[in-house]
């Protein structure tokens, strides 16, 4: 059975090796790699690290964490000497002092400038420090003829470690350092973005920006696979992990590892040993989290936002009608919520980041806070119970025709906006569903949505997407003389680049699953696995 936590992600991969290769060879480009908390960030990096081997490349990882400036100072001194000397053959130290000494009969101009950083630190002396330190890279080149590879894991506490203007200094460096590159990760994607636009935008210096997303349903499908190689576990069981895990490994592999040896029906206790138990690892995870906003004035506000959006009662204008709010002052919290990355954005519509932090809040937190009574049995009873209420929704919704579930969902608009892959679209509220089938084409089947401001005609291709097919619907929706406003196109595997090119041209969007997924979500309907 696979132990190895680490699981595809060959995507995030490629783009690595591509990038610290193209260094060597003359052509840089930093890369800055956000995504949600737990989304396996990390786990990309370490494990390039250690697919990685070139003895030519300097490759620098550290996590910047809370401590003195002074304190990273040292600490990347020890990781850049500590790189530099590991194919050296000689046994090493991890001891600044003893790597700097080590060191100097290699790269004696590089450690004459160690050595001054150092007495900049023992004097306390922060003015120049991050320029001092991000020089290093390029003095060992002058050296050695060795490129180096900068990581920094959570980049912005760079801010918190009492540099002054940390980012103004690195700017500069960011225009003229042509043999280092610099990989900077972080789980705040709001600030992250603001600072990469606002504060580190230059001509030259540029981040390519690579989002970590969490597992789509096929990759969430595969690693439980993985997870549950030679022990039998029931096909809906697993779609509903990755409904309710949302894709994330950490929830799939701790669920999954649970479930080893254990039948389906000790899934809700699983869950409350982990969610509603007060030692339960997930419990004090999101305990810990929620109490960050305690510190906020108006604290409830948000706590109340946090949970109307968990319940699925996530858009603007409902929200701003149940907790009696002037929309102004409620997006003041919204604005708040999105920048400590609780919360994203769509449109109208808000959406909780975390999913399993979402249904913790419903089923656990907001429970226990409205209980009459402290009957911890009765409590757990209840969660037991609604665990399997959801378990037996989600086999209900799954086991009905895709078509239907569409048509409900289009009878949900009500002419909102929401975002999908960077597009604004309006939902119209529509007066007219029918189903449709395409007796020449492909697709099958479809829907046509009548509104006051024009029809909307989707197909669903439930097989490989060709640009054929792109042609004979175009043609399909030819037929209709009414005002065409949008012509989609579901498809159910993935979608090619040529098929896609071929879409535009005919003015055809085209929605794989992760986009219809999307909307479910924002409408608190279970996602689509096929």
């Amino acid at each position: 059975m696979k132990t190895d936590s680490f699981f595809g992600r060959q995507n995030y991969l490629e783009i690595l090796h591509k990038r610290v290769n193209g260094l060597k060879q003359g052509y840089r480009q930093n890369i800055a790699i956000t995504g949600d908390e737990l989304a396996g960030k990390t786990s990309i990096i370490f494990k390039f690290l250690e697919t990685f081997c070139d003895n030519q490349l300097l490759i620098l990882y550290l996590e910047v964490r809370p401590e003195s400036a002074f304190s990273f100072a040292k600490r990347f001194i020890g990781v850049l000497l500590y790189n530099f000397l590991s194919n050296s053959g000689m046994p090493l130290e991890e001891d600044v002092d003893f790597l700097v000494n080590k060191s100097e009969r290699f790269a004696p101009k590089t450690v004459e400038r160690i050595r001054y950083i150092l007495s900049l630190c023992n004097k306390r002396k922060k003015e120049s420090l991050i320029t001092e330190l991000f020089t290093l890279t390029e003095s060992l080149f002058q050296e050695t003829g060795k490129h180096s590879v900068i990581i920094l894991d959570e980049f912005n506490n760079l801010e918190h470690l009492g540099f002054k203007n940390p980012y103004k200094e690195w700017s500069k460096l960011l225009v003229t350092q042509k043999n280092t590159l610099y990989i900077i990760i972080s789980s705040m994607k709001y600030r992250a973005k603001a600072i990469l636009s606002k504060e580190l935008s230059l001509l030259f210096g540029n981040f390519e920006l690579v989002t970590v997303e969490p597992f789509d349903v096929r990759s969430s499908e595969q690693f439980l696979e993985s997870r549950f190689e030679g022990v039998h576990i029931n096909t809906g069981l697993k779609d509903f992990i990755i409904h309710f895990t949302g894709g994330f490994p950490l929830y799939l592999k701790i669920i999954a590892d649970a479930l080893k040896g254990s039948t389906a029906d000790k899934l809700p206790e699983i869950l409350e040993s982990l969610l509603f138990d007060a030692h339960g690892v997930l419990n004090q995870r999101y305990s810990n989290y929620i109490k960050r906003f305690l510190d906020y004035p108006n604290s409830n506000d948000f706590i109340s936002i946090l949970y109307l959006v968990a319940c699925g009662r996530n858009k603007i204008r409902e929200m701003a009608h149940i907790l009696r709010k002037q929309r102004k002052e409620l997006l003041l919290r919204v604005n708040k919520l999105l920048e400590l990355d609780a919360v994203s954005r769509s449109g109208d519509f808000l959406k909780i980041n975390d999913r399993v932090f979402g249904f913790w809040l419903g089923l656990v937190y907001q429970e226990k806070l409205q209980s009459l009574t402290f009957d911890a049995k009765y409590q757990k009873l209840r969660f037991r119970d609604r665990i399997e209420g959801m378990v037996r929704e989600f086999t209900a919704s799954t086991q009905r025709p895709l078509i239907e579930r569409l048509s409900e969902l289009l009878h949900l608009f009500e002419d909102e906006t929401i975002q999908v892959e960077r597009k604004k679209v309006r939902l119209r509220h529509f007066r007219e569903i029918k189903t449709l089938e395409f007796k020449r084409c492909d697709l099958k089947y479809g829907l046509i949505a009548r509104s006051s401001e024009g029809t909307w005609i989707m197909a669903v291709k439930d097989a490989h997407l060709t640009e054929e097919d792109i042609l004979e619907f175009s043609k399909e929706c030819r037929k209709y003389r009414q005002k065409l406003e949008k012509k989609i196109i579901i498809a159910l595997e993935d979608i090619d680049t040529n098929t896609r090119l071929r879409a535009m041209e005919e003015k055809i969007w085209t929605w794989d699953i992760n986009n219809l997924n999307q909307i479910f979500d924002l409408f608190a309907k279970p996602c689509v696995i096929i």
